[in-house]
């Protein structure tokens, strides 16, 4: 008999009415063996496609971007994709439509038919940063407006130098990709968009609840505000009241609570990973997310992206803080680009994890529950 799991969305339009009407309720069926149970998540952080968009070298980026997520895709078959944040580097995008390199980003995902969801990071709406190296001589260069990019196609785009906003960004991912499971969050919690919630079912039974929270940063403070931290909670208690459901989260920056479990001095147990080169670049303000996931049971890991140098999960009272792993060729370091792989099986459940690098290799296995 056919084991089946299905992804629902709860897009909830009020900040405090959760609602599963024909307008905020999708579900797509993930087909599993009877045998392995298991739904398998990949998780691409920090892309930062469009990063040095004017030059040689940055295109070039975007391809080997894509080569590490072509080969972490066809090494796992994963049931969905995250993409943990940093999907581009809005502040070296000159065009008026940044979703243009977004598309170019989730297009290995797309191609392989595989369902995702994307939470916004710190670079995805930032500013256009002038380089100061422009205004000596011979000034600024001569930019490519349209984008010379084969894999699509911006005939039209202007130079524009304003961004696109994170609003816009959510809107064009949503609009344009049937498997696109992305929401936009309740009003009540903007300026931050990205914040939703994913119950998974497993044979029409809940399997995970997976909460996705704007960290925030470029446009505004990096940080989860009191009141995504409340509705958190109250969705949590709304739609699993009794904590039976185990819960996970993503978000792109890191809280404060990581600079209490960093490892010092590469990493021993109980923390497990393979890299720890910078210090943990936090959220700006705690303001009451972390003091509500510790007081339930049901989470059992939180994921972040944001330091390049950082691989490592680590226990935090009863749960896990994790980080994702460097995945984009953009962005700062030379470190080895992969993906964090998160798997939760149903029978018995359990939830583990690991990192697939780009040549296959396999390494930091850790049990999270």
């Amino acid at each position: 008999m056919a084991c089946y799991f299905y992804l629902t969305v709860l897009s909830l339009s009020l900040l405090f009415q959760p609602t599963v009407g024909s307008s905020d309720h999708q579900t797509v069926v993930l087909p599993s063996t009877p045998e392995n149970r298991i739904f398998k998540i990949a998780i691409f952080a920090d892309l930062h496609f469009g990063e040095d968009a004017w030059t040689d070298w940055g295109p070039e980026q975007d391809l080997n971007s894509i080569k590490v997520m072509s080969s972490v895709l066809d090494n796992e078959t994963p049931d969905f994709v995250v993409y943990l944040g940093d999907v581009i580097t809005a502040n070296n995008i000159p065009i008026a439509n940044a979703s243009l390199y977004w598309d170019q980003a989730v297009s290995p995902t797309r191609s392989r038919g595989i369902p995702w969801a994307s939470v916004f990071g710190n670079h995805d709406d930032a500013p256009f940063e002038w380089p100061i190296e422009w205004f000596a001589a011979p000034g600024v260069p001569r930019l490519l407006c349209p984008v010379p990019n084969s894999s699509y196609s911006a005939l039209g785009e202007e130079c524009s130098f304003r961004g696109t906003s994170r609003l816009e960004l959510m809107k064009n991912e949503v609009d344009n990709n049937v498997l696109s499971l992305s929401r936009i969050g309740p009003q009540g919690l903007w300026p931050g968009i990205s914040n939703y919630v994913l119950p998974v079912l497993s044979d029409g039974k809940p399997l995970v609840h997976l909460y996705f929270l704007d960290s925030g940063g470029g446009t505004y403070p990096q940080v989860v505000s009191a009141a995504q931290a409340e509705w958190f909670k109250h969705v949590s208690e709304e739609i699993n009241p009794d904590s039976r459901v185990p819960e996970v989260i993503f978000w792109h920056i890191p809280s404060k609570a990581y600079r209490k479990v960093a490892p010092i001095f590469g990493i021993h147990k109980p923390c497990v990973g393979s890299i720890n080169k910078e210090k943990v670049a936090a959220q700006e303000a705690e303001m009451g997310i972390m003091k509500i996931l510790v007081k339930r049971p049901s989470v059992k890991a939180v994921f972040v992206g944001h330091n390049h140098g950082l691989d490592w999960c680590c226990p935090y009272r009863k749960l896990w803080l994790c980080f994702a792993r460097h995945t984009g060729y953009g962005g700062y370091g030379n470190w080895a680009r992969g993906s964090r792989i998160l798997q939760i099986s149903d029978d018995p459940f359990s939830v583990s994890s690991w990192i697939r690098m780009e040549d296959g290799s396999v390494h930091s296995e850790v049990i999270l529950t």
